[in-house]
């Protein structure tokens, strides 16, 4: 073998071993990619609030033709059209509660995705039916639930200052409604800087790049969070959505949006309160609750449109019947829309 045709041999393998370690080197980057924790950059952790937002759908008679006691607000993704009627008949339809006016809206983003030009019409429709939607023109994504709460407060600051409560409520959770205004009338609650709910003290921050509220140490340093209210349902005094809006720009708003309120109220100087009692406000449940554990709460996650339902209907008997509900649980028929 001449030496010409060695060397050239030796170009070829030094060629081929390159390509099979950049193979195996690129290989080993997708495993990388695929298996490892989805991390995010630096900025991912904040939301893009303040931002030039607008509403896009706001034409709703709430707080303009008359002064509600209390206004429920549900943050819903523009998909959930089920869980907005299955709400509207149910716990939802109250307009007087214990001789107090109460509405009901709900707030909402942009559609994403091929089919938003069409979900937008079908919303503009349901707006003009029932005129209790909200939308402001961010993307509506779990991500930016920050950006649709601020919104959301941006909205009752501007439209509904003279209401006394705003209570806010997922489209997940069954409300009972007269419990919240009995609650709200008792004159040991107050009628200014007030939020309750279930409220999180010394709540750990999270440096588990695994899990899903994984915060890191340049947000958020301190090792705990302020208290806050769990986001699942909270009400507030309504002079507290305008002051929450003039501490949010002096922080940089993160992606939990219960932790950013909490972090808001820290920098007023609030703490929220504790509710009377801790059985109020329930979170997942690990039974379906007995009709006694319903006729005492004012909030808890369903796991179904159809539990919520159920929870209502149950309710909405035993009210009609006089009796005590702790000494008989009745079975109640389903009916689903």
């Amino acid at each position: 073998m001449g030496s010409g045709m060695f060397q050239a041999l030796i170009k070829r393998w030094r060629r081929n071993h390159r390509k099979a370690v950049v193979g195996v080197l690129g290989a080993a980057s997708l495993l990388l990619l695929y298996c490892a924790p989805e991390l995010q950059s630096p900025g991912s952790y904040y939301v893009a609030y303040p931002g030039n937002y607008t509403f896009v759908i706001s034409d709703t008679p709430a707080c303009k033709n008359s002064t509600p006691f209390l206004l429920l607000v549900v943050p819903v993704a523009p998909s959930g059209r089920a869980a907005r009627d299955a709400i509207r008949k149910t716990w939802g339809s109250k307009k007087l509660v214990l001789g107090q006016l109460v509405e009901t809206l709900f707030m909402l983003g942009l559609s994403g995705g091929a089919d938003a030009s069409k979900q937008q019409e079908e919303l503009r429709r349901e707006s003009r039916q029932y005129r209790d939607l909200v939308q402001s023109d961010f993307l509506d994504s779990y991500r930016n639930l920050t950006i649709k709460t601020m919104m959301t407060l941006e909205w009752l600051a501007t439209n509904c200052p003279r209401t006394s409560y705003v209570m806010k409520a997922d489209s997940d959770v069954f409300l009972h409604v007269k419990n919240l205004v009995r609650l709200l009338l008792d004159s040991s609650t107050a009628k200014h800087n007030y939020m309750t709910g279930l409220v999180w003290w010394h709540s750990k921050v999270l440096r588990d790049p695994f899990n899903k509220f994984y915060m890191p140490r340049h947000v958020v340093p301190e090792p705990e969070y302020p208290p806050y209210p769990l986001g699942m349902s909270y009400v507030m005094s309504m002079d507290l959505p305008a002051k929450i809006l003039g501490v949010s720009p002096q922080l940089k708003a993160v992606f939990i949006e219960d932790v950013y309120l909490g972090m808001c109220l820290k920098r007023l100087g609030i703490h929220p309160t504790d509710p009377p009692k801790d059985t109020l406000f329930l979170v997942d449940p690990r039974h379906p609750l007995s009709d006694c554990s319903l006729s005492k709460l004012i909030t808890t996650t369903t796991k179904s449109i159809l539990q919520m339902v159920d929870y209502w209907q149950r309710i909405r008997e035993a009210q009609t019947k006089s009796g005590n509900m702790c000494l008989k649980s009745p079975v109640v028929q389903v009916t689903a829309f």
